[in-house]
């Protein structure tokens, strides 16, 4: 019961504060809900029809009141909200033109509107009534709602003057047709209510917090069960049913569930569904807890992949850092040459950057605040489950952020405009170590797998790493833009999963002499002396380094020698064009190949992820410092 307890406590805490409960994703209040409505209907105070549209995308997001039944309703026989719903249950002359029910009503097809007319006749006829919701009584009591809605040019009749369902048309759909979502028919379009009356100045049913409270007043009224509720310790009003639309408003699948007493279901443990003879929760504690997780879903903190989610937050509600988020995103979009000023102390510029970052988030974060990282995904529509759960204090969950963005960080290039140093997000890494192999079941997984590591500092999937060495291995398999990215993201798992016992720095380590590090700055010698010797008319094929790369990779002895005899022509071309360029690399050359021993470079052994590491620093710096001193070369050809 703690992630039940911690969403409890996060929606008392949160609801305090008045930016939380306004806004596009408002904090709801208990015993209410929200769905995206498709047609606002405006009635005057004496509840008649004054006119209808058709909203726009930017509308549809409407809260409304519901009870426990409507809030998770699911089945063939769902239960209709109190205020606002579909046109089965508001329309008193849907079934007259043509409207089909759910199945579970089809004995009785006017079943839906009468349940709907008798349980807002109640609540207008009680102690707890609002002049809002009587008129809006009165009006649907007349049964004319789809009859007003065509005259208003919201609905329309077909040739046997039955409601339209699909357009068929050739000529431009109506809106109506635009808004709904695919695959439905206008019977499922949601109606909301506004109210226009002299002395009232909020007109809209989803804005009132008077009809809000009065709804809340008249709801608390019904009869309940009472039994311990194990979050609060008070004796309650226990929660008979759960709701669900916890990821988006069409979300049928719930985290707490309890089936009908009939056929066994209970499996001979329980002999009755109330959960008091498992763990009772009280319908208060059930609401404020959804609905706090939903309001947390619908915030930056969430990661959403599918029905995959994952929700960091803090119960004060203040901003944490997002743990799916790359470095580029956790730290802001300043440019990469603002990290530092000197190519050798890039590491240095980005840890001084994240440890300011991360001080920023401690000192904005309660002392009293935990951390909680929470994981929700289904199987099933109906079912949902908690695939992941932990409870961190503030400073443990900052220092094990930051302990990631610096165990694998490197040198990240996304794309022309988003270059940075730093740890790439968990769904980049998926993509880097399969490919096109990659389906959303397969990234699911992944993401799973590396949150562990995020959150928990359980070593990295040793896999994952080699199956993206491997992939950027095949330069010639992906193209430029897409190995570019590969590349970074193999160099940061690799210095990341052998951090910090190796300690490889983000620049050129011209004092390290390991053979694979050696072989990977050759290989990036040797695609530099090709690539700036390609002609204007050569320079999209790719070099016979890119080419052999792979074979390089697993025969590094073998192989070097055939891709320097590959170089011939391309050095020439150098020493006729570019002798100065060519003198310094010709002395970069001889200086690596001096590093090795007899021993280590006869080596045959397959090369591990280093070679990467040095290749990307060596080419790195070749195009960064020795492309400056071109200029002068000129004067010695």
């Amino acid at each position: 019961m703690s992630w039940l307890q911690q969403l409890y406590d996060t929606y008392e805490e949160c609801s305090k504060v008045p930016e939380f409960v306004s806004g596009d994703n408002p904090l709801l209040p208990i015993c209410h809900t929200t769905q995206n409505a498709h047609i606002e209907v405006i009635l005057d105070g004496e509840g008649h029809f004054l006119r209808a549209k058709v909203l726009s995308k930017g509308e549809l997001l409407t809260v409304v009141p519901c009870t426990e039944g409507s809030a998770g309703r699911s089945g063939s026989k769902p239960v209709n909200h109190p205020l606002c719903d579909k046109l089965q249950y508001v329309a008193g002359d849907y079934v007259v033109l043509g409207g089909d029910v759910t199945v579970g009503f089809s004995k009785n097809p006017q079943e839906p509107y009468q349940n709907y007319l008798s349980q807002l006749a109640a609540w207008v006829n009680s102690s707890a009534s609002h002049p809002k919701a009587k008129a809006i009584y009165e009006y649907v009591s007349k049964g004319t709602l789809i009859a007003d809605l065509v005259k208003a040019q919201c609905l329309f009749l077909d040739d046997k003057q039955q409601l339209l369902k699909k357009w068929d048309k050739d000529e431009d759909a109506p809106a109506i047709f635009k808004i709904l979502p695919a695959g439905q028919t206008t019977e499922a379009a949601f109606i909301r209510w506004r109210v226009e009356t002299p002395s009232e100045l909020v007109t809209a049913t989803w804005e009132d917090h008077n009809l809000m409270a009065a709804w809340i007043r008249f709801y608390n009224q019904r009869e309940s069960t009472k039994g311990l509720c194990m979050v609060t310790g008070e004796t309650v009003a226990l929660a008979t049913q759960h709701p669900s639309g916890i990821r988006h408003g069409a979300d049928k699948a719930k985290l707490i569930s309890s089936n009908d007493s009939s056929g066994y279901t209970f499996r001979g443990r329980f002999t009755d569904s109330e959960g008091s003879q498992a763990c009772s929760v009280s319908s208060e504690v059930s609401q404020k807890s959804h609905n706090a997780l939903r309001w947390l879903v619908q915030r930056k903190q969430a990661y959403r992949f599918g029905d995959q989610v994952f929700v960091s937050w803090a119960k004060s509600g203040e901003e944490i850092p997002d743990p799916f988020a790359d470095s580029h995103a956790l730290l802001g979009t300043e440019p990469e040459e603002a990290e530092t000023t000197s190519i050798g102390d890039v590491g240095q510029a980005f840890a001084k950057r994240l440890s300011k970052k991360i001080a920023g988030y401690q000192a904005n974060i309660s002392d009293t605040s935990n951390i909680i990282v929470m994981g929700l995904d289904s199987a099933t529509p109906g079912r949902m489950a908690i695939t992941f759960y932990r409870e961190l204090e503030r400073s443990e969950f900052l220092a094990r952020l930051e302990q990631w963005h610096t165990q694998f960080a490197w040198h990240q290039n996304f794309s022309k405009d988003v270059k940075f140093i730093g740890t790439p997000a968990p769904r980049d890494i998926a993509e880097a170590a399969y490919g096109r192999r990659l389906d959303d079941k397969l990234k699911k997984v992944v993401v799973e797998r590396l949150l562990p590591c995020i959150i928990d500092q359980h070593p990295f999937p040793n896999d994952l790493m080699f199956s993206t060495i491997q992939r950027v291995s095949n330069r010639v398999g992906m193209d430029g833009w897409e190995w570019e990215k590969t590349l970074g993201i193999a160099c940061s798992l690799f210095r990341g999963v052998y951090y910090p016992k190796e300690n490889y720095r983000m620049s050129l380590e011209e004092d390290r002499t390991t053979r694979d590090y050696l072989y990977g700055r050759l290989l990036a010698v040797a695609d530099y002396i090709e690539e700036v010797s390609l002609s204007d008319s050569e320079k999209n094929r790719q070099t016979n380094a890119a080419r052999f790369m792979q074979r390089f990779a697993s025969n590094p002895y073998k192989t070097w020698p055939m891709l320097y005899d590959q170089l011939t022509p391309y050095i020439a071309r150098l020493k006729a064009n570019r002798k100065g360029l060519w003198i310094k690399l010709e002395n970069l050359l001889d200086d690596i190949k001096c590093k090795f021993t007899a021993e280590i470079f006869t080596d045959n052994a397959q090369l591990s992820g280093e070679y990467l590491l040095a290749y990307h620093c060596q080419r790195k710096e070749l195009w960064k410092k020795i492309e400056k001193d071109t200029a002068t070369d000129q004067s010695d050809d």
